[in-house]
């Protein structure tokens, strides 16, 4: 079995098949563990694979046949050493002196003066110079021909624990004069953006250098091209082992710093690093800055629906999961359409929708009536002109977005991955999952329906939260609670499938119940989590006006009716 085998066997999705380490998604703790990491280590060499997770550490590999040819050793030219300059180096100091390095530092790291170009010479871990890197102080840059790529002052950080990554020579040598000796650069400079690609040549200094380092310090530079080396560094060491550090806002970097600020200021802002996160630890110190928030009132708000008495009891706060139940043909899905047209008009929501059940032109259909509160039928009075419906058709392409899947019944993380593209490309607030029972059931064959239910609730809520998004799922009820005189009493989020799942794991669930008898819509809030935050245990009660189709606040003895033959034509559930 050869290695595109081994790996396809255990759904690993490699970027190449080139020896070396690569970093990749792991198929088993994604999802739900963070889309945007790569947390597998992947290492191929001609005969073998190899594989270690970060996140759940899953480990695996084999010993195979070759799967190509091992790479050809590649003859380097090592350069000619600098001359010894014939002049004294006076001016030379000068400016090196200008810039906060001293003498003893230049003689140190044997950078020298060749004609205008001022020479930084490459060594390799046993000493030997690989490379020189020459540099005008007009920012003129080459370096020696065919020589072997290498990290700047790898003789002295081959063996370090610590590493000091920076942008540039200078810095290096700016660090060194404030006692850090381990601070490296590569020699090509930083990119202009970050691609994250494995095979980057830029990057092939890294292959050619093994680090034991267990500590990165990541000092770029204060500008865009810093800050994409930043992320390719990253991405190349892990978060485990890198730091970070916070440069004033009038520096570039570390070399500024020294000029501007002093060895004391550059020294701190080194020994001050920030360590990136533990992926899913923290402490409380992590949280200080949002507690204070809390504590002076400045956090992210609920946001109100615009419904009188409903906005008394329910709010809609970003990052939560909602579910709304009620018995067929109640008014779920219109009542949910109510609100997110609602939202859409006062704040500008957006939203992606997976209906199934419904027709899309036909549910466009009735988002437009809402949104124009206007009959769209012909021979009805007061039916929307051409010109409105065009005005509803825009409002509604720009805040409502549908999934359809041609071929199959879509699983959960079909539909979230297409909610994450509409996340990326058109901002979308809301994510509408209407029912849950069209999306995919299928489950491994030891897997219980209550634990596919857990599993699925717990999907959404993870990526309401990445997201910072809002989550309704209108699910059916399985059994239908009666009276002792035998009419339906509302449904709660207990009585569909999965039972306290629902309840349990939500974080806002309502139910729609419509009585027949006074021909009102009664919406009661069954599970607040934060209740006083974004709504309350309570109930409101509305009315479905015909004429404009949309619901209004319940007036008693309001001789408002239901259209039945109309509202069954959407099959509204």
């Amino acid at each position: 079995m050869n290695i595109q085998n081994i790996l396809a066997d255990n759904q690993i999705s490699v970027k190449h098949f080139q020896e070396g380490n690569q970093k990749v998604k792991c198929p088993r703790c994604q999802p739900p563990h963070n889309p945007r990491d790569n947390p597998l280590s992947v290492t191929i060499t001609y005969d073998s694979v190899m594989w270690k997770c970060h996140h759940c550490e899953w480990t695996g590999g084999k010993n195979t046949g070759y799967i190509h040819e091992p790479k050809k050793k590649v003859n380097y030219v090592r350069p000619t050493p600098p001359e010894e300059p014939k002049k004294p180096q006076a001016s030379f100091y000068e400016y090196m002196k200008e810039r906060g390095i001293s003498k003893e530092t230049c003689e140190k790291y044997k950078v020298v003066q060749e004609n205008e170009w001022c020479a930084f010479q490459y060594f390799d871990e046993n000493g030997e110079l690989t490379n020189i890197k020459y540099r005008t102080r007009d920012k003129r840059f080459r370096q020696s021909a065919n020589a072997k790529s290498i990290l700047y002052n790898f003789d002295k950080i081959c063996s370090s624990e610590v590493i000091i990554f920076t942008e540039g020579e200078f810095d290096v040598l700016a660090l060194a004069e404030v006692g850090f000796d381990y601070a490296t650069t590569l020699p090509n400079g930083a990119p202009k953006e970050y691609k994250g690609e494995e095979n980057d040549k830029r990057f092939a200094a890294l292959e050619n250098c093994n680090l034991p380092a267990t500590k990165v310090i990541l000092f770029t530079d204060n500008d865009d091209s810093g800050k994409a080396l930043h992320k390719e560094l990253l991405h190349r060491f892990g978060k485990d082992v890198c730091w970070y550090v916070e440069i004033p806002d009038n520096c570039k970097d570390a070399n500024e710093v020294l000029i501007k600020h002093g060895p004391m200021k550059l020294r701190e802002i080194v020994e001050q690093a920030v360590p990136y996160p533990i992926e899913g630890l923290y402490t409380a110190a992590d949280y200080y800055s949002q507690v204070n928030d809390l504590y002076e009132g400045d956090y992210e708000k609920p946001t109100e629906i615009g419904m009188h008495g409903l906005d008394e009891i329910y709010k809609i706060m970003t990052g939560t999961f909602h579910v709304i139940t009620g018995i067929p043909n109640h008014g779920k899905s219109v009542f949910l359409d109510q609100i997110l047209i609602n939202l859409a008009k006062i704040n500008g929501w957006r939203f992606a929708i997976f209906s199934p059940e419904h027709s899309t032109s036909m549910h466009i259909r009735r988002l437009v009536q809402m949104y124009l509160q206007k009959p769209f039928d012909e021979h009805i009075k007061n039916r929307m002109s051409k010109t409105e419906l065009n005005e509803g058709l825009h409002f509604i392409n720009k805040h409502f977005f549908f999934i359809e899947t041609k071929d199959a019944i879509p699983s959960i993380d079909l539909i979230l991955s297409v909610a994450k593209s509409a996340v990326y490309k058109h901002g979308i607030n809301g994510l509408i999952i209407d029912p849950f029972n069209e999306v995919s059931a299928i489950r491994s064959s030891n897997q219980r329906e209550d634990e596919h239910i857990r599993d699925f609730i717990s999907l959404c809520k993870r990526f309401t939260r990445l997201y910072e998004i809002v989550c309704w799922v209108i699910a059916h009820p399985t059994k239908l609670p009666k009276t002792n005189e035998g009419s339906y009493l509302p449904p709660t989020a207990y009585d569909i499938s999965g039972a306290s799942h629902w309840h349990n794991q939500s974080d806002a669930v309502l139910t729609v119940h419509r009585d027949f008898e006074d021909n009102s819509t009664n919406v009661i809030t069954r599970k607040i989590r934060e209740q006083d935050l974004y709504g309350k245990i309570g109930e409101c009660k509305f009315q479905y006006n015909v004429e404009k189709r949309c619901f209004e606040k319940y007036q008693e003895n309001e001789d408002m009716q239901w259209d039945n033959d109309y509202l069954d034509s959407f099959n509204i559930k």
